[in-house]
């Protein structure tokens, strides 16, 4: 495995990595429905593209193909955070989450924060993030759940 920047030129694997995260990680914890207002599949390719070059996330590759990705935002929010349904519990999200860490450490980051679906939740919890609160955001007019997560990084890694 190998940890990377996003390079143009990603953002087509990125859309794929994202879509079989929530279609096939996340669909044990979140009705059809739900699982197609959160990963369209007829987003429009511009405006994946435009968003992923604004995050710059970072990548995870096995052999050549990306297996996962997230970024950290100047203020210490999390806004990605995807690991390919073909790559669970390979630890492409821990090596992700060290990664996240040693940023935050380099740009003088004192807190972490996320909304992290249902799914994600026990990840971040055992990370050391903390529930702050529910959340119940609309896509494409259906309800999700989520939480905001925050880790005080001055209390430990």
């Amino acid at each position: 495995m190998e940890i990377r920047r996003f390079e143009i030129g990603d953002e087509g694997a990125l859309f794929q990595v994202f879509l079989s995260s929530v279609r096939e990680i996340a669909s044990r914890d979140y009705t059809a429905v739900q699982i197609e207002a959160w990963a369209p599949i007829d987003t429009a390719p511009e405006l994946w593209a435009s968003r992923m070059r604004a995050l710059r996330p970072f990548i995870v590759a096995i052999e050549g193909e990306i297996a996962g990705y997230a970024d950290i935002q100047p203020s210490g929010y999390i806004d990605h955070f995807f690991v390919s349904g073909a790559y669970p519990r390979h630890g492409i999200g821990t090596l992700l989450m060290d990664r996240i860490h040693d940023e935050a450490k380099l740009l003088g980051i004192s807190e972490l924060t996320a909304d992290v679906s249902k799914t994600a939740e026990p990840f971040f919890l055992r990370h050391g993030f903390q529930v702050m609160e529910r959340r119940f955001p609309i896509r494409r007019g259906v309800t999700l759940q989520n939480a905001l997560m925050r880790k005080d990084l001055h209390r430990g890694s």
